[in-house]
């Protein structure tokens, strides 16, 4: 799909992340950038909601450098589930009303220190669309399809032992991420032939050992492939998952069991894993070509 057709020199993206500490989400999300303006045409840049660089503000401001007359810029936030963020945090940094009430702070008055309050306003007197999150589409089960023949292809049993699929991801005090994850395994499971479920880092259940083990009890079993259905790496994918399948030693992740992120802890569920098989821990989905078309195709049904 090529939206240049449709391209407009007044408008312009704003491709929506997080931010992290760890320096790989911002590698993934500037290969994101990269293919999306080769993809579409669109002019664009990143816009992190903290910690990274540049702040949400900040990428209107390259945008209006890059674009004469700029009068339009679509907000596309590079999350898979709603959530908090989506439905807060980002209409809130663009200067636009939330979608909900914050259940942080119901009355909006955030505390002088909360990244909300700190964060510099943006400066635009055109229109800004704030898009919605993926969500469960279809083309998702594409990219952990090839994440599974990936980490297969690294397996040390042969082709004959017997496999179990298990999709993570973070899991939310909210229903929103729940919704999420539920949606798309069962999109999966259809379209799965092994015995496969889905499980959370934390927060809501049922929990990754949870998951593993319940089925590890009901099949027989030789190996398990565990989906990371986050986009980018960071502290979780690299940390926290692995701490949780037991690739790292306690003193490895003693940091992360209880890790703040400005708007909850983060407090892991310790309960071990009992599976002695081969557990392949493939990457997340980064800048897959897949994601870059279902990005392009959100942006084009808006141009």
């Amino acid at each position: 799909m090529d939206t240049s057709s449709k391209l407009s020199n007044n408008t312009a993206v704003i491709l929506v992340s997080h931010g992290s500490t760890l320096p790989f989400a911002e590698e993934v999300f500037t290969e994101i950038k990269e293919k999306f303006i080769k993809k579409t045409g669109l002019p664009a840049e990143i816009g992190y909601m903290k910690v990274s660089e540049p702040t949400i503000a900040g990428a209107v401001e390259i945008l209006k450098d890059e674009v004469d007359d700029l009068n339009r810029i679509i907000a596309l936030p590079v999350f898979l589930a709603p959530g908090i963020h989506t439905n807060i945090d980002i209409p809130t940094l663009l200067g636009l009303e939330p979608l909900e009430v914050d259940p942080r702070c119901p009355d909006g008055n955030y505390p002088p220190e909360h990244y909300l309050s700190i964060a510099e306003d943006v400066d635009f007197d055109g229109e800004i669309e704030l898009l919605s999150s993926i969500g469960p589409r279809d083309e998702l089960l594409d990219i952990i399809d090839k994440r599974i023949n990936e980490a297969l292809a690294e397996s040390e049993l042969d082709e004959d032992a017997k496999t179990g699929i298990l999709l993570v991801t973070h899991g939310s005090r909210l229903n929103y991420n729940k919704e999420f994850a539920t949606a798309l395994y069962n999109k999966f499971e259809k379209t799965c032939d092994v015995p496969s479920s889905f499980g959370f880092m934390e927060l809501c259940g049922p929990s990754i050992p949870e998951s593993i083990n319940k089925l590890a009890d009901e099949n027989d079993i030789d190996r398990l492939v565990v989906i990371p259905v986050f986009i980018a790496p960071g502290m979780h994918t690299t940390h926290d998952i692995p701490h949780i399948l037991g690739f790292l030693e306690e003193h490895e992740h003693e940091h992360s069991h209880s890790h703040d992120h400005g708007d909850h802890d983060h407090v892991h569920d310790l309960t071990p894993v009992d599976f002695d098989g081969e557990i392949l821990y493939p990457e997340p989905i980064k800048a897959d070509d897949i994601l870059i078309d279902i990005l392009a195709k959100m942006t084009d049904e808006k141009l």
